[in-house]
């Protein structure tokens, strides 16, 4: 962790703004002052940061964050510029740059846009800068939940392949319990599932820690280190000893070994628009001999869907075995199903000789 080279810090709305919603400028510049010193160690930082939304409340005349999702999407939109121009500020000091990169999920698991993503941040950090990544939540529609940069930071780590990622919140680790409830401890170290179990992780506010609550910090631990990487979970306070390899919150040791970049993201951040009924066989096919989905292993289709969505690839009892990129829109499907790629090329012509879904862009669900 000492020597870790590239660094994902994420930081949560309720470390950077006042309880009336706005941004709190000390915390920001206290958030600045250490991320900055560790980028003067020739440490690459990547900075994704809550706060938009909550930065945007008081500059509209909001009192509380809206539950509907166009005054959310106001409130980002008005937000995300002030808290921008607050990091854009706060690092000045230090001669950084800063640049803002704004991601969606749905995005995310294309081909040409992951591509271009990791392009646009690794060589923000080649020259230097800052980069502070979002979730577009101006645009976004079901990606804005709570939390839900939680999960946004584990993908980031994955796509700019970090060795480290640090999970800055409001309390200064996993504890076994709720930290205000006598008697609990917290958790130094998690090596594994068997670590959690019998553990209580509060739902969204019960910890203290914001709107996301620690389970989606917990989840996204989970996915990080699942791809390879360790996550230091603590509180912003701390994040000084974090970064600098002091003992400090809870540790999550990697788990399991780095994926193909673009399956992280298909597997934790693609929202399915419909989904593909595979017979038997193709399950089979798919699951075990891990090949391309082709139209002849096709019993059924749900949902209107376009060539390059994400769809769900379910068995025969309704089981969602694998997700995936269709080749194919919905409506052109169905005269499809059963029949060989041979068949099809001599009826309709050559471009129907291909896969339903790659196995490149395909990710088990249930390996």
């Amino acid at each position: 962790m000492v020597d870790a080279r590239r660094v994902v810090v994420k930081i949560g709305s309720s470390s950077l703004t006042t309880a009336a919603g706005g941004l709190d400028a000390d915390r920001v510049d206290a958030l600045v002052d250490v991320v900055a010193k560790a980028h003067g160690t020739e440490r690459e930082i990547v900075l994704v940061s809550s706060g938009a939304i909550a930065a945007g409340l008081a500059p509209l005349g909001l009192d509380r964050r809206p539950r509907d999702l166009a005054r959310q999407q106001a409130a980002a939109s008005v937000g995300q510029g002030l808290l921008v121009a607050r990091y854009t500020a706060s690092f000045a000091r230090y001669g950084v740059r800063v640049g803002q990169v704004l991601l969606t999920s749905d995005d995310m698991s294309r081909r040409a846009h992951y591509r271009n993503a990791y392009r646009t941040l690794d060589k923000l950090l080649a020259m230097g800068a800052v980069p502070v990544v979002n979730e577009n939540d101006t645009v976004a529609t079901d990606e804005i939940r709570f939390g839900d940069n939680d999960r946004l930071a584990a993908l980031v780590a994955h796509l700019v392949r970090a060795d480290l990622l640090v999970l800055l919140s409001d309390v200064d680790g996993l504890y076994d319990g709720d930290p205000s409830t006598p008697g609990t401890s917290r958790i130094a170290e998690v090596r594994g599932p068997q670590d959690l179990e019998g553990v209580s992780i509060g739902s969204a506010g019960k910890a203290g820690v914001g709107t996301g609550g620690m389970v989606t910090k917990v989840e996204a631990a989970r996915i990080a280190a699942g791809a390879g990487m360790p996550v230091v979970l603590t509180s912003a306070s701390q994040a000084a000893d974090a970064l600098a390899g002091r003992p400090t919150g809870t540790l999550f040791h990697p788990t399991g070994k780095r994926s193909a970049d673009r399956l992280l993201w298909l597997a934790h951040a693609s929202t399915p628009l419909g989904a593909l009924i595979l017979d038997d066989g193709a399950v089979q096919a798919v699951v075990k001999r891990r090949t391309s989905l082709l139209p002849a292993g096709i019993a059924g289709i749900e949902g209107d869907f376009s060539a390059g969505d994400p769809v769900e690839l379910r068995d025969a009892s309704g089981r969602a075995v694998a997700r995936g990129l269709v080749n194919f829109d919905a409506r052109e499907l169905p005269r499809l199903l059963g029949r060989s790629t041979r068949e099809l090329a001599r009826e309709l012509g050559p471009a129907y000789e291909r896969e339903v879904v790659h196995r490149d862009d395909l990710v088990l669900l249930h390996p």
